[in-house]
């Protein structure tokens, strides 16, 4: 009998799809010790938007609430998603940022890392997987799932392998957008189970288009030894499916998995209150729940269209929305047909409603466009059409080789420039990631402390 795995999401991907990864420590901490005895293979609860969410609204330290969901979870894999060279950013960092923030990530209490690249550019990988197997973590090599006259099953297949030789513990096709479908969950996943059948093969995609259960089926029974769930309350829509749903339906099939129903019964019982209250103060938006097949057409991941809906709304152009979305698969073939994924999605959806609303295809560009054009995001899957790239680069030159080559180390260098504002290597790291965010934060932090300060000298007198 087969046995099929869980990767619950609802800490991490499944909050950030539906209420823009707004769920503060606070608000689940009573549910840990519950989650840690629910059997999943591993909680994905860090990394993704929620650095940037703790840091910038939340008002809470990310590597604190990492190191408290880790004394709550002592028996449980806690996961991450990090973007390669981008770490939890939206630029490339010098190799010695990323090893640093592996090695405090691991030293927090992360046992995965899930480790992308928007580009599928293996070179942008390979410092972080080295850098997780040096400190006995378990390096996750991810392909981020598109398609495109040039992403073939042989590309793949090819990724994979390179992934394999670069010593990674299982394979992760990220589907960001939810538009694989059931076949080619069935193809992919059979392709990559004969080319590295020793190596575990976890599924993450989300319920955007309405095809992630039929997905996750075919992918089961293809050979897929883990997929990504949500737990109910917080499932459907651009989240993932839902956890019960799933291993209901796996064990009626046959399958075997680890995952206690009681268990989960209890934590969508904690969760749904929590749901409601989100849609009733309307942090939870309906059309996060609902299912849009437009993604199917245009190749648009749900939380992109939304996107584009409120650079749109910002400018008074709503009415412009359809040429928008029409222009985006357009802008995408002209650069490449890069996924789209963090950070290159923002990228291509701003430079299409810029298109759009100038009336001239790039006549103005972004510096990340620009930057991208040049190759400091890494090799494109097919070249970036010639004419464009001129129009947008002029006489300035491209990038030779792996851009991260040509950066600086950073950490030693920031770490002294910011002296006694940092309190440990990890504000450090935060600062490089986000500087304006992380001051801001430190700064509320100390004027916090000096006010617990000064109330407990007035309390002792």
């Amino acid at each position: 009998m087969k046995k099929v795995q869980f990767t619950e999401t609802v800490l991490r991907d499944a909050n950030q799809s539906l209420i823009a990864t707004r769920l503060p420590y606070d608000k689940f901490e009573p549910i840990l010790d519950t989650m840690d005895k629910a059997g999943y293979y591993s909680i994905e609860c860090w990394g993704g938007a929620t650095f940037d969410v703790c840091l910038r609204f939340l008002n809470e330290d990310p590597w604190e609430r990492l190191r408290k969901i880790r004394a709550k979870m002592p028996n449980s894999k806690l996961q991450m998603l990090f973007r390669g060279q981008n770490v939890l950013g939206y630029k490339h960092y010098p190799d010695d940022v990323v090893r640093k923030f592996i090695e405090y990530s691991i030293k927090n209490g992360i046992d995965i890392i899930r480790i992308f690249d928007a580009l599928n550019d293996v070179r942008n990988l390979e410092v972080a997987i080295d850098e997780t197997n040096k400190q006995g973590g378990h390096a996750s090599g991810t392909i981020c799932y598109t398609t495109s006259p040039v992403h073939t099953l042989e590309k793949y297949v090819e990724m994979v392998k390179d992934l394999k030789s670069m010593d990674v513990k299982s394979i992760c096709i990220k589907d960001m957008a939810g538009i694989m479908g059931p076949k080619e969950a069935y193809d992919l996943c059979s392709a990559i189970k004969d080319a590295v059948p020793e190596l575990p093969l976890v599924v993450h995609t989300h319920s955007t288009t309405g095809l992630a259960f039929m997905t996750y089926l075919k992918a089961v029974e293809a050979g897929a030894d883990v997929i990504d769930t949500a737990i109910s309350p917080f499932s459907g829509g651009t989240s993932q499916p839902a956890t019960e749903t799933l291993v209901y339906a796996l064990k009626q099939l046959g399958y075997e998995t680890d995952v206690d129903e009681g268990k989960l019964k209890e934590i969508a019982d904690y969760f749904k209150p929590i749901r409601d209250a989100y849609i009733a103060d309307g942090t939870l938006m309906p059309k996060s729940m609902a299912t849009d097949t437009q993604c199917l057409v245009y190749q648009v991941p749900g939380g992109m269209i939304s996107n584009l809906l409120s650079q749109l709304k910002m400018m008074n152009a709503l009415d412009r929305f359809d040429e928008a979305l029409a222009e985006t698969p357009k802008v995408r073939a002209d650069m490449g047909y890069p996924p789209l994924v963090t950070p290159t999605s923002q990228m291509v959806g701003v430079q299409a409603v810029t298109n759009v609303l100038q009336g001239e295809r790039y006549k103005k560009v972004s510096n990340e466009i620009r930057a991208y054009c040049r190759g400091e995001y890494g090799r494109t899957p097919a070249p970036i059409n010639p004419e464009i790239k001129k129009k947008i680069l002029g006489d300035i030159p491209e990038v030779e080789g792996r851009y991260a080559d040509s950066l600086e180390p950073q950490f030693e260098k920031t770490k002294k420039e910011l002296g006694d504002k940092a309190s440990c290597d990890e504000d450090v790291l935060s600062y490089i990631a986000f500087p304006e965010v992380a001051e801001k934060f430190y700064s509320a932090r100390r004027k916090q402390e000096e006010n617990h300060a000064k109330y407990s000298i007035v309390k002792m007198d």
